[in-house]
């Protein structure tokens, strides 16, 4: 085994560990406190911001560099739902927490979270689910007025279900289903963005192990509030002058980018990126051979996008392993997972 397929393993597991943790936006204490003890376990100096984050220095850089100091984002926030109404019926209305298509999980199993009573769980379904009862199924729209939460207890109304302690605010879990195929392929929810995040915590392995000191001090800030837009906009170190986001690199029509490759981001919905960032990328991944597309995204933001929104004047990159079907039940590559290492040591190291 070579030194990046060790460390391209390492990255899937440490993702594959955070992936069953159950991270919703507003409900990330649990994964934050992993990813704290990750860092920790590795050597690297960590620690909570006020927010819920994780910052840790994986690189003390050398005394007389001039450059400032790089920022690595990631988030370890996901996609969910949040109790809107207790139904007549014992059954929930739930609104998203994120950008969760509703038919991305219909029919999926899903964890309620109360603020003091437990877990319960339940299962995402249209309204009157039944095929040989309801007639329209097929072509009935599905969104969060025409679909429930249905409840894995013996409950008829809303007052049982208050009984359990069940309210209005309690966050709703959905399974990540996550699977690693013998051909390589990651399939699960929410690898936007806990594949990053173990990426990012193999490469501060890489560093430690391998004894390499990047000539910069570089920080790794895993935010928890990335898909309501507002994870990377504080707790910027004074030194840093660069920030970048790995996140997931997009894949689908009139894009180049694959499951097996890096993508290196030109431009999003929130305008371009840094133009000498995005050329130092390119000429990184090239040198150390990692198999890289540069696309143009048309639906996204970025946790280094809110930094800039903040008022942090810094240069800013976008860069991920391929992801496809994001924000459903998303498929990268142990492939693209180590072009984004080879990307981040050539960049960083």
């Amino acid at each position: 085994m070579n030194q990046i397929e060790f460390y391209t393993n390492l990255a899937v597991d440490q993702a594959t560990r955070l992936l069953a943790i159950d991270s919703p936006s507003g409900y990330t204490e649990a994964a934050a406190d992993h990813v704290l003890a990750a860092f920790g376990e590795i050597g690297c100096p960590a620690w909570k911001t006020v927010k819920g984050g994780v910052i840790a220095e994986i690189s003390a850089g050398d005394e007389d560099d001039t450059q400032g100091a790089l920022l690595l984002e990631a988030h370890t926030d996901t996609l969910g739902g949040m109790v809107a109404e207790i139904k007549g019926n014992g059954r929930l209305r739930i609104v998203p927490l994120g950008g969760l298509p509703a038919p991305a999980v219909e029919t999926e199993n899903c964890r309620i979270v109360t603020k003091f009573d437990g877990i319960y769980e339940g299962t995402f379904q249209m309204i009157n689910a039944s095929t040989h009862v309801n007639g329209n199924l097929r072509e009935a729209k599905r969104d969060y007025d025409s679909m429930e939460v249905v409840l894995d207890e013996i409950v008829s109304s809303a007052d049982d279900v208050r009984a359990l302690g069940i309210a209005v605010g309690d966050i709703v879990c959905f399974d990540p289903r996550t699977i690693v195929t013998k051909t390589g392929y990651i399939k699960s929810r929410f690898l936007d963005d806990k594949l990053s995040v173990g990426i990012l915590l193999a490469f501060a392995k890489y560093l430690k192990e391998e004894k390499i000191t990047p000539s910069r001090k570089i920080y790794v800030h895993v935010t928890v509030y990335e898909e309501v837009g507002h994870g990377g906009s504080g707790s910027v170190p004074a030194e840093v002058t660069e920030a970048i986001s790995v996140d997931m690199g997009c894949v689908g029509d009139g894009l180049t980018c694959t499951e097996r490759q890096v993508s290196i981001c030109a431009k999003d919905s929130g305008g371009p990126y840094s133009y000498e960032i995005v050329k130092k990328l390119i000429e990184a991944a090239k040198a150390e051979d990692a198999d890289y597309a540069v696309d143009i995204y048309p639906f996204y933001g970025s946790d280094v996008e809110a930094t800039l929104r903040a008022g942090w004047d810094i240069r800013h990159g976008l860069i991920g392993p391929g992801v496809y079907a994001s924000h459903g039940y998303e498929r990268s590559h142990k492939d693209g997972v180590a072009a984004t290492l080879k990307l981040l040591v050539g960049y960083c190291a």
